[in-house]
């Protein structure tokens, strides 16, 4: 969708071999994720990220984005609003990596709470699949179609606080249950103690877990 964008880091166009897409959570925006950008790049030093902010003005706070409302977190309303979101985040990734002139495989997906739900429900989804997920603080909606509308397995990196109050753990520990279920490869990442947030650990997992993801090595 013409007007969805947001802030970059790395490669430029003609120099980029992977395009790491960052997905902000509720009430933020990209200048938020992109933050974790430079210490990615680190593990992946030719790539492009993009953290593009969420269509949508939060509607529970004066300031922010949002992906879709959580007004109602009935299943069915949360499930209508993350598959409403992918379809317009699509188009917008497709744009980037034609823009950098690379192939899908050359995608990864990142997200932090709901936009940890977002790259989860485009990722297992898309054909084909990105290269890597990395969900942090997530959840996995609507697990039951999972099934029948999995695309392919890539490899899923799930981090989240055991002191989350906000998203509690249980969710990704019920996403990890379903991924395995499906025969999706999981590492999951439990950290004691840690609420709401991204600490120093899942940073440093993501970056091996992009840097296998594409072959690369941490160094």
């Amino acid at each position: 969708m013409a007007g969805l964008d947001g802030p970059r880091f790395g490669a430029k166009p003609g120099q980029a071999r992977q395009l790491v897409v960052v997905l902000h959570g509720l009430g933020a925006d990209g200048q938020d994720l992109i933050q974790l950008a430079p210490d990615w790049a680190e593990a992946l030093p030719k790539a492009a990220f993009i953290a593009p902010d969420a269509p949508q003005p939060c509607d529970m706070a004066p300031y922010g984005r949002q992906w879709f409302s959580v007004q109602d977190r009935s299943p069915a309303v949360m499930t209508t609003g993350v598959r409403s979101a992918a379809a317009i985040l699509g188009p917008l990734i497709e744009a980037e990596l034609a823009r950098f002139g690379l192939p899908p495989e050359a995608l990864a997906l990142a997200g932090f709470s709901q936009g940890a739900m977002m790259a989860l429900q485009l990722g297992l989804r898309r054909c084909p699949t990105p290269a890597a997920i990395l969900a942090y603080s997530g959840a996995l909606l609507a697990p039951e179609s999972l099934a029948a509308e999995l695309t392919g397995r890539p490899p899923v990196l799930l981090v989240h606080g055991e002191a989350d109050d906000i998203v509690p753990v249980a969710a990704s520990r019920a996403a990890e249950a379903a991924l395995r279920e499906a025969g999706v490869p999981v590492e999951a990442i439990y950290r004691p103690a840690l609420p709401h947030a991204i600490d120093p650990t899942g940073i440093e997992a993501g970056a091996r877990a992009l840097a296998r993801a594409f072959g690369m090595t941490t160094g």
